[in-house]
């Protein structure tokens, strides 16, 4: 697949995860696990999209603060979301499992959201 495709692609897929997390959030508050593994998901495949866009190549992992290193190395606007964008990947991360669960409150969720839809935005105006 040609890189602006695959870019592309990223991107949408990222789109359908931010906007899944808003429409669970909406109508679904109490499945805050569905909601913060979204915001997870739609940060993730935007910094996928970005580092394909730089060409950066990267490993297929789902850690966002590896991502984020990566995508430092050619641009390093991204840096100053990293302990947010940290947080976000393990709130994602231990509430995948039965066995780990995590209590998030009201304002966590929404702080995930407003994170992921950032980033989302950052990605997609660097991109133009």
């Amino acid at each position: 697949m040609p890189p602006n495709e695959l870019v592309q692609s990223w991107l949408l897929k990222a789109t359908h995860d931010l906007e899944t997390a808003k429409i669970v959030a909406s109508h679904l508050p109490d499945f805050n696990d569905v909601i913060s593994f979204h915001c997870q998901q739609a940060i993730e495949k935007a910094l996928k999209g970005y580092l394909v866009s730089l060409d950066i190549e990267f490993k297929p992992v789902h850690d966002l603060g590896y991502l984020l290193n990566l995508t430092s190395t050619k641009d390093g606007s991204f840096d100053v979301y990293f302990e947010e964008v940290d947080r976000i990947s393990r709130y994602a991360v231990q509430i995948r499992y039965p066995d780990s669960i995590i209590i998030l409150t009201k304002s966590q969720i929404l702080e995930a959201i407003a994170m992921a839809d950032l980033i989302f935005g950052l990605v997609t105006q660097k991109l133009g």
